[in-house]
């Protein structure tokens, strides 16, 4: 909106007195909107930026990888408002680059792999081709808990990224990007430290993933339960959040400028850690209960466009 001492008897022509009502035409309303928009993108018009961390799939996808409605011109909105856009994934970058390319988003840094990767870009923006680097990478060593999965899920398909970014499986797995990934066999997933595990199996649910990881007690490390039958496995300690902290400080924004949104149980992290430092954290409305809980506010779903309807709003 318009700051104090700018546009001042222009904004005093167009809004009602304090503490009255004016009830207008609806073109004209519309027309207010806008201006109200317009204001919001002014360059000229100071304005403290947000660091808005964005999770991909069931936030800016939908299940068939079409985009969520009128994301793009909405984080186009957030961008020309001065604000820093930008992805917080599960995915590996391999699965990433292509999505902030459609997205039409050039940021200066993307966390994948639900944070054990930082990518940071190198060269190019909006308007070329942009190179990425691998900034910052966790790892762990995988052999304990793969063998004990395996104990528990002899039939499930693995797959791992290694800290250069390559990926290894065991299994062909639908809906899963495995351009430039190698297959190999159980033993070679375990043979050098790896910065994310991932199991799939589809005879399991959410559910059963959940029951599992609780009666094995997995230890030295992070995990998250996907939504449809697949458990992410992280550096002990790492998740989106503790990715995000390093992004935040390494652009200089205070903690309470900060506005993430996701759906899955893997974002919990990040809303809490966004929350208490005054941040946002905002719920798809699609995602589970318990997911909801954690944020503070809760958006309409990716298929009604509640990113949009966050993002428009600023």
């Amino acid at each position: 909106m318009t700051a104090p001492g700018v546009g001042d008897a222009e904004a005093s022509e167009r809004l009602p007195a304090t503490g009255s009502v004016d009830v207008v035409a609806p073109r004209q309303a519309a027309r207010l909107v806008e201006e109200i928009a317009e204001d919001a993108e002014n360059p000229a018009v100071a304005t403290e930026p947000l660091l808005i961390a964005l999770d991909v799939d069931g936030t800016v996808l939908l299940e068939d990888e079409t985009l969520s409605p009128g994301v793009v011109e909405a984080i186009a909105h957030a961008h020309r408002a001065g604000h820093e856009v930008m992805l917080a994934t599960g995915r590996s970058w391999e699965g990433t680059r292509g999505i902030q390319h459609v997205l039409e988003l050039a940021p200066e840094y993307a966390v994948c792999s639900n944070g054990a990767v930082i990518m940071k870009r190198v060269s190019g923006d909006l308007g070329e081709e942009s190179v990425y680097e691998r900034f910052h990478v966790e790892t762990f060593d995988p052999s304990e808990v793969l063998q004990l999965l395996r104990e528990h899920l002899p039939d499930a398909k693995y797959m791992v990224e290694l800290a250069d970014g390559a990926r290894l499986y065991t299994e062909p797995m639908d809906d899963w990007n495995l351009v430039r990934a190698r297959r190999v066999s159980f033993d070679e997933l375990s043979a050098q430290p790896v910065c994310r595990v991932v199991v799939v199996s589809p005879d399991e649910t959410d559910g059963d993933f959940l029951s599992l990881v609780e009666r094995i007690g997995l230890t030295k490390v992070s995990y998250a339960v996907g939504w449809s039958a697949w458990l992410d496995i992280a550096p002990q300690g790492v998740d989106k959040s503790t990715a995000l902290e390093r992004v935040r400080t390494w652009l200089g924004i205070e903690p309470n400028r900060v506005l993430v949104m996701g759906d899955g149980r893997n974002d919990v992290e990040m809303f809490r850690w966004a929350q208490a430092h005054g941040g946002r954290a905002v719920a798809m409305g699609q995602g589970p209960d318990e997911v909801r809980r954690e944020a503070g506010e809760t958006t309409a779903s990716v298929h009604s466009g509640g990113v949009a309807d966050v993002l428009r709003a600023l």
